[in-house]
């Protein structure tokens, strides 16, 4: 879980796979030319696909495998890359080891460091596409303008999860924080009463940059991430390194828990449940956290969930490897089609089957979401459609923000030195991509 967003690829390998992808901008974005899409049905007896998978993405196909498998008669393996995923995937991508299908964050930079047009299929007239939510249909999954990641479960929402009980007791109504500066007052008033109003995981580091990337919400829409990635704009100028400042004057100002330094991803599911806290910033895995502690109907009762940006109540949007699958090319234009025609069925006639077994948010509008999906993620799902891109959605590179700021909380670097690492890291990933104006 730790690794879950971690840019963990090594900058040897980011640089082979990205600067291989900028060097054949004319590169055959198939498999030969235009696909076809066999029958969801078509007899596959004597086929057998790969899957590779992370730890706690491996057996979400398993309702898929079933089906398809009686259905065509192919054999499907799923393979368990070792956390961390994404390293690992690339290493072996890296030396020429592929599988059928894989488990992908379908944003344009992971997308890029896979060499997508070298590795992936395209999935552009892809026959399910139609099926999404209108607003889902092109949130993430394509590279220059061509689709290479099909989307299967609800992109991750940075927000605020909070305990009913805890703000019922104080009484404050959630729904009237409608910004910023109401969600912080808010907090002052948790704080005068002697509740702790945010809980953060400091010790496990991975999540304290949604504190800062929520603050970028209305930059993000207004195209911070294009500047960013054309060299125009940096982490180091007044935007992104006033979200920094911006966080650590919240920690300093007491409005944390005590033990911030740490802390963790466990510690923190309990802390909001049990009411030590008020408010958590998180994103969905922390709500697989939560139902790991409790069922539904207690779910149900504790928790809520409100999107949070600087003007209003927009979420952030970042999209993880459990929510898309990639196609690749094999040069086995019979596996290659069977992946196709795995992708069809998954998200056709076995996807009502797949939602429910994972007892997830539908994506497809004929398909309903079932029934005890828990309200706090009918909210992030509803927040998905006007939310705006991360930085791991829309920059070209996603430097180790998280770390640099796990360190200003350790007290071990200062807000500005937070900036300078991530901006140095960024320019480098960037320059290895050999993308203009690094």
């Amino acid at each position: 879980m730790k690794n879950k967003f971690r840019n963990v690829l090594a900058l040897a390998a980011a640089g082979t796979l990205a600067l291989s992808a900028c060097s054949d901008p004319g590169a055959d974005t198939g498999s030969g030319g235009p696909v076809d899409w066999p029958a969801q049905d078509a007899d596959l007896s004597g086929t057998t696909l790969t899957i590779w998978a992370a730890q706690n993405s491996n057996t979400v196909p398993d309702s898929v495998i079933a089906g398809f498998e009686e259905l065509t008669g192919a054999e499907v393996e799923v393979v368990t890359i070792p956390d961390p995923y994404e390293q690992g995937v690339q290493t072996k991508v890296a030396t020429g080891d592929k599988p059928d299908l894989a488990f992908w964050q379908p944003t344009a930079s992971q997308l890029t460091a896979l060499n997508a047009s070298q590795n992936l299929q395209v999935l552009d007239d892809a026959p399910w596409l139609d099926s999404y939510q209108p607003e889902l249909r092109d949130m993430t999954g394509l590279l220059d303008d061509t689709r290479y990641a099909a989307l299967i479960t609800t992109p991750a929402v940075e927000g605020v999860y909070y305990n009913k009980e805890v703000f019922e007791a104080a009484g404050i109504d959630p729904a009237s924080i409608t910004d910023w500066d109401s969600f912080i007052e808010t907090a002052r008033d948790f704080k005068s009463e002697g509740t702790t109003p945010f809980y953060e995981m400091a010790a496990d580091q991975w999540a304290t940059q949604w504190w800062v990337q929520t603050q970028l919400a209305d930059a993000a829409a207004d195209g911070l991430w294009d500047r960013v990635n054309s060299g125009e704009e940096k982490f180091t100028d007044p935007t992104i390194q006033g979200a920094i400042d911006n966080f650590k004057a919240l920690i300093d100002e007491g409005l944390f828990n005590e033990d911030i330094k740490t802390a963790t991803f466990e510690d923190q599911g309990e802390a909001l449940l049990n009411g030590d806290a008020a408010m958590v910033m998180q994103v969905n895995s922390y709500f697989g956290q939560l139902q790991s502690l409790a069922d539904t109907d207690e779910l149900n009762q504790k928790i809520g969930f409100f999107p949070i940006s600087p003007s209003g109540n927009v979420g952030t949007f970042i999209p993880d490897q459990s929510n898309a699958l990639v196609a690749f090319k094999t040069g086995d234009e019979q596996r290659e089609s069977a992946a196709r025609q795995l992708l069809s069925y998954w998200m056709g006639d076995g996807y009502e089957e797949f939602v429910n077994a994972q007892s997830t948010v539908s994506l497809q509008e004929g398909v309903e979401t079932p029934a005890g999906v828990p309200d706090a993620l009918l909210s992030v799902s509803e927040s998905v459609g006007s939310s705006v891109g991360s930085m791991q959605a829309l920059a070209i590179a996603n430097p180790d923000l998280y770390i640099y700021l796990a360190d200003m909380i350790q007290g071990t670097k200062t807000p500005v030195e937070v900036a300078e690492a991530t901006q140095s890291q960024f320019a480098e990933l960037a320059k290895a991509q050999g993308a203009e104006g690094f």
